[in-house]
């Protein structure tokens, strides 16, 4: 599963990494607009967002592509690393539940 997250602190980016491959998921970081964000987000299973750390115009690039893409988007406030091991715990459980079905 691969999941990319958009805004958070730079200095956690590698602590946000360990956490996503303690669950076997491939996060990609983008702490920052990045040229040609749009289309390495594009392929995603599923998008996170920590809204207080982010730019408008990153949100909102990244938001165009979830929805051309009908990629789910989780947005928090807090961009701590329990916040995102919280919401990538989720996204795990819910992918197995649909898995099963």
């Amino acid at each position: 599963m691969c999941v990319a997250l958009v805004g958070g602190m730079d200095r956690l980016e590698r602590n946000y990494i360990t956490e996503a491959a303690k669950l076997g998921i491939d996060l990609r970081v983008f702490t920052k607009p990045e040229t040609e964000m749009a289309f390495k987000i594009r392929n995603v299973d599923a998008l996170v967002i920590f809204t207080n750390k982010v730019s408008h115009k990153a949100k909102r690039e990244a938001m165009n592509v979830a929805k051309a893409k009908n990629i789910p988007v989780f947005m928090h406030h807090s961009c701590g690393i329990c916040t995102l091991r919280d919401c990538l715990s989720c996204l795990k459980n819910t992918n197995k539940g649909e898995k099963n079905v």
